[in-house]
């Protein structure tokens, strides 16, 4: 299982880069991210290699974050190989809300990150019909 940091933040020219620089500043690695915005807000999604520093320092600098439990799931780097995890997902009933890319710096391959209604539930789905989680 791996954490999450969320982190709320007005849509305005520098936000990422002060977020980026916070993290920096505590020598946090970003593994993996996503953004989705609206016109004044959105929410920046990351796992990075010390989420509750990330976290508290993001807070001290005035970002409202949470974190949240997301699961990463080691693919190969084939066609098709995402289209297997979320049919492996479907068959276990299992809503995914979010995905997105993150990559394995030991093994090299691609981590799929995704967030779903019982995360805990989808691992012992997703492990028991073979997949690698992380």
């Amino acid at each position: 299982m791996l954490k999450q940091v969320s982190i709320f933040a007005e849509n305005k020219k520098g936000t990422m880069q002060k977020i980026t620089s916070v993290l920096q500043e505590k020598q946090i690695n970003i593994w993996g991210s996503v953004t989705n915005d609206s016109a004044e807000y959105g929410i920046i999604r990351m796992v990075v290699s010390d989420p509750e520093t990330a976290m508290e320092a993001l807070k001290d600098a005035g970002y409202l974050c949470r974190l949240t439990d997301v699961m990463g799931v080691e693919v190969e780097d084939e066609v098709g190989r995402l289209n297997h995890l979320l049919m492996a997902l479907e068959e276990s009933n299992i809503n995914v809300n979010y995905i997105y890319l993150s990559f394995n710096r030991d093994s090299g391959k691609p981590v799929m990150v995704f967030d779903a209604e019982d995360i805990w539930e989808a691992e012992e789905s997703i492990a028991a019909k073979g997949f690698s989680v992380l």
